[in-house]
C-alpha cells in the first residue's frame, strides 16, 4: 500500500530542515494523484445525485407516485445531509480523512443495488436518505484531503479541480445513464452506479493517504500571534499562516457575518443543485420537447459550463494568491460574481423562448455550481485541525437550499395545475403548459436567492479578517 508523508504532523516548508524531511518531488506527484482520485470521488457523488432526474419520466408512473411525492423523494436526499456533515467534520478533526472517505464510498455503492433489485417508492425514499447522509460530507472531506497536500497559497487550483469533479459527474453520467435506461431500463441506472462506486473504492483503498498539512490527531501549533507580515491588513491573519492558528471557539465563528454570508451563498448553489438534479431533465423533456437521448445530452451543458467556470476561477484564484492577495479577493469575490451572473440569467429565462431560453438556463445553472469555493474560502478562517469542521458544517447548513427547492418546484407545478399522467399515457399540452408555469415561477425565486447570496459573499465572506477576530477574542485556552 502506498505510503504517505507524515500524516500526523504538519511540516512547515519554510523550515530550513524541511528539505531533509520531505521529498518534495515525490510529495507533489502524490498530491496530484490524490487530487485526481478526489476529482473521481466528486464525479461519482454527483452522478448519484443526477440519476433521480434522469429516471423521473419512467420511474414516476412505474412507482405510482405524484410530482409532489417525487419532489419529496428528491428533497429526502438532503434530510441527513446536514447532520452527517457536521458530525463527520468533528470526526475528521481527530481521525484520518482517508478512512472517512473510504466509508462514504462503500455506502454510496451499496445503496444503489436495492433499486436495481426491484425496490419500490418506499425503498427509493430510504436509499436516497441514506445516500444523502453518506454524501453530505463529500465536498468538505474532499477539500480537507486536498488541502492536506498543498500549502495555503497553492490550494485554490486543486480545490477548484475537486469542485469541477462535481460538475463532471452529470456530464459523464447523463449520456451514459440515458443509454443504460433506454437499453436495460431505468433500474439499471442505479446498478451501474453501484458497480462504478465499488471500482473507485478499491482504487482509493490501494492508493490514498493523508498529506503533510493534515490537521487530525494533534494539538494546534502554539502560536501566540499569527504573523502579519504578509497580510493585506492589520485586521487579517496572514494567508500563509492560517494553518498555524490555535483552536478557537467555533460557536463564535458560526455566529459571524462571514459564516452567514458563506451559508447563504453556498445555499443558493445547493438550491440550484436540488432543482437541476431532480426536475431539469423532466422539464427539458416535457416543456422543451426533447427525447430521452437529447435530454441526456443537453443536461450535460450546465455541468460542462460549471466545470469551465470552476477551472477558470481556480486558475484565477491561484494567480491572485501567488501575487499576495487574500482568500476574500481570490476566492470569495469571484464566487460572488458567478452567483450574480447566474441569478440574472435565471430571472431572464421567462422573458426568452426557444434556444435563447435554453441557453440562459444553461448559463444560469452552470454559473451556480461553484458551492465548494465558499467552503474553500471559509477554511482560511481557522487552523488545520478545525478546517474540516468549518467546511463540513457549512455544507450541512447550506444544503437546506437543496431540501427546499425540489419540493417547492413540485408544489409550484401542482399549484399551477400539473398532474402526472398515468403509466403508459402521454402528457397533454395543457399539463405541459402547467408544468412550465410552475417551473418558471421557481426560476424567479432561484434568481433572487442567487443575487442575495452573491452580494453577501462579495461584501462579507472575509475569512482572514474573521481569523484575526477569532484569534484576538475567542481563542481557546
Amino acid at each position: 500500500m502506498a505510503s504517505t508523508v507524515a500524516p500526523d504532523k504538519i511540516i512547515d516548508p519554510s523550515d530550513p530542515k524541511a528539505s531533509k524531511k520531505i521529498d518534495f518531488g515525490r510529495m507533489n506527484r502524490k498530491a496530484w494523484l490524490i487530487t485526481a482520485l478526489l476529482v473521481l470521488f466528486q464525479i461519482v457523488a454527483f452522478a448519484d445525485k443526477a440519476v433521480l432526474g434522469l429516471v423521473a419520466s419512467e420511474a414516476i408512473p412505474d412507482l405510482g407516485i405524484s410530482a409532489v411525492e417525487f419532489g419529496f423523494i428528491g428533497s429526502a436526499f438532503f434530510f441527513l445531509y446536514a447532520v452527517v456533515s457536521v458530525v463527520t467534520g468533528f470526526l475528521a478533526a481527530r481521525f484520518s480523512v482517508r478512512w472517512i472517505i473510504l466509508t462514504m464510498g462503500v455506502v454510496w455503492a451499496v445503496m444503489q443495488f436495492p433499486m436495481l433489485l426491484g425496490g419500490g417508492a418506499a425503498i427509493l425514499l430510504v436509499t436516497r436518505i441514506v445516500l444523502g447522509g453518506a454524501e453530505g460530507p463529500a465536498t468538505a472531506m474532499s477539500l480537507t484531503s486536498a488541502h492536506s497536500w498543498f500549502e495555503p497559497r497553492r490550494r485554490a487550483l486543486p480545490s477548484n479541480l475537486v469542485a469541477a469533479g462535481s460538475t463532471l459527474g452529470p456530464v459523464l453520467a447523463a449520456p451514459a445513464l440515458a443509454w443504460v435506461i433506454g437499453a436495460w431500463g431505468w433500474r439499471w441506472a442505479f446498478g451501474v452506479l453501484g458497480i462504478v462506486g465499488l471500482v473507485w473504492v478499491i482504487a482509493w483503498l490501494i492508493l490514498a493517504g493523508d498529506g503533510p498539512y493534515a490537521g487530525h490527531g494533534k494539538k494546534d501549533s502554539a502560536v501566540k500571534d499569527a504573523p502579519e507580515s504578509n497580510a493585506e491588513s492589520a485586521h487579517e491573519i496572514a494567508t500563509d499562516d492560517v494553518d498555524k492558528q490555535p483552536a478557537v471557539s467555533l460557536w463564535r465563528a458560526f455566529a459571524s457575518l462571514t459564516f452567514l454570508a458563506a451559508v447563504i451563498g453556498g445555499g443558493s448553489n445547493f438550491w440550484v443543485q436540488g432543482f437541476v438534479t431532480t426536475w431539469l431533465p423532466q422539464y427539458l423533456g416535457t416543456v422543451v420537447g426533447l427525447s430521452l437521448p437529447q435530454v441526456g445530452t443537453v443536461t450535460t451543458i450546465p455541468w460542462i459550463l460549471g466545470a469551465l467556470v470552476l477551472l477558470f476561477l481556480g486558475f484565477l484564484g491561484h494567480r491572485l494568491m501567488q501575487r499576495g492577495y487574500n482568500a476574500h479577493r481570490s476566492i470569495a469575490i469571484p464566487f460572488g460574481i458567478a452567483a450574480l451572473v447566474a441569478g440574472v440569467c435565471f430571472i431572464l429565462v421567462q422573458a426568452a423562448s426557444g434556444v435563447a431560453a435554453v441557453a440562459l438556463l444553461c448559463i444560469a445553472a452552470g454559473c451556480s455550481l461553484a458551492y465548494p469555493m465558499t467552503a474553500s474560502a471559509l477554511a482560511f478562517a481557522v487552523g488545520a485541525r478545525q478546517r474540516p469542521i468549518m467546511m463540513a458544517t457549512l455544507g450541512g447548513v447550506a444544503s437546506i437550499g437543496a431540501i427546499i427547492s425540489p419540493t417547492l418546484v413540485g408544489w409550484l407545478m401542482t399549484r399551477a395545475g400539473y398532474v402526472s399522467p398515468p403509466s403508459g399515457t402521454s402528457l397533454t399540452p395543457e399539463m405541459a403548459n402547467n408544468m412550465a408555469v410552475g417551473v418558471h415561477q421557481a426560476f424567479t425565486i432561484t434568481g433572487v436567492v442567487l443575487l442575495v447570496g452573491g452580494v453577501l459573499c462579495i461584501l462579507f465572506l472575509r475569512p482572514e479578517a474573521l481569523g484575526r477576530t477569532l484569534q484576538a477574542r475567542h481563542r481557546k485556552g
